[in-house]
């Protein structure tokens, strides 16, 4: 499925999180979204797509094993 929208963005939330600790997260074009869904009207912050993958594949690397991109 393609989350991408270049109007408004659309937000989920992962389904492992926990009803205190819940992170919604964007797709756009050339950007990932993520804001606190208890705090929406506090803002988001803003990766490129390549540091957001950079940062998901480091979440599946063996521990010190790197992974960051610089």
């Amino acid at each position: 499925m393609d989350r991408t929208n270049t109007d408004k963005p659309r937000w989920y939330t992962s389904s492992y999180s926990e009803e205190e600790d819940c992170v919604e997260v964007a797709v756009t074009r050339d950007a990932v979204l993520v804001r606190h869904s208890w705090n929406r009207d506090r803002g988001h912050i803003v990766f490129s797509r390549v540091r957001w993958q950079t940062f998901v594949d480091a979440l599946g690397a063996p521990a010190g094993g790197g992974g960051g991109a610089g």
